[in-house]
């Protein structure tokens, strides 16, 4: 990572927590009421050089969702609480990954993360993208801003998911590395805050 892209993430996370701290308590406040689970949900991730780091999400699933389902999320899935919809909906559940990104393990921009069961079934030139830092949004998500309804579409989602999406994604995120800096990544960052005001 460039010494001017973690200034970037270093400040800008600081002003970020600053500012949506009370909204994140209050989302806290609410996922509680909802079930009485856990707010956060924590999940292991591979990130760059291919170590393993916890990211942080406010839980939108029901408690121990991981174990009766996929590891990814397909179409209306039944798991995803009425609060978790809402979070999704506007991204509030990865407001807690700022702090992902002020220790350093997290980009604002980069390849978002996979679990390390996916990462396993990367070839030579996929595994690329563990060089560099994962981050909350990239130009993939973007691109596949409406994935769990595409998924939801297969019969099998997750054979899909690795075999199609994945790969592209990767791509996606491998080209965009090659010419990325800091002013296209504040527009990967507005494209993504211009989605949460779209309808799909």
């Amino acid at each position: 990572m460039s010494r001017i892209k973690r200034q970037f993430d270093l400040i800008f996370s600081l002003v970020g927590i600053s500012l949506f701290l009370p909204v994140g308590a209050l989302i806290a406040l609410i996922i509680k009421i909802e079930d009485g689970g856990p707010i956060f949900y924590v999940q292991e991730r591979v990130g760059q050089g291919a170590r393993d780091f916890k990211m942080i999400k406010f839980r939108t699933m029901i408690r121990d969702a991981d174990k009766i389902g996929s590891a990814i999320t397909i179409g209306n899935d039944s798991r995803i609480t009425r609060v978790g919809r809402w979070l999704r909906r506007f991204k509030l559940d990865e407001f807690p990954q700022l702090f992902n990104v002020l220790k350093g393990e997290m980009s604002f921009v980069g390849p978002r993360p996979e679990v390390p069961k996916y990462v396993m079934l990367y070839n030579d030139t996929e595994r690329e993208v563990i060089n560099l830092v994962p981050g909350i949004t990239d130009p993939a998500s973007i691109i596949y801003r409406n994935e769990n309804e595409i998924l939801g579409k297969f019969g099998d989602p997750e054979k899909y998911y690795v075999e199609k999406i994945v790969p592209d994604k990767i791509r996606i995120n491998l080209e965009y590395a090659k010419k990325a800096n800091v002013l296209s990544d504040i527009f990967v960052i507005l494209q993504t805050i211009g989605l949460l005001f779209k309808k799909n």
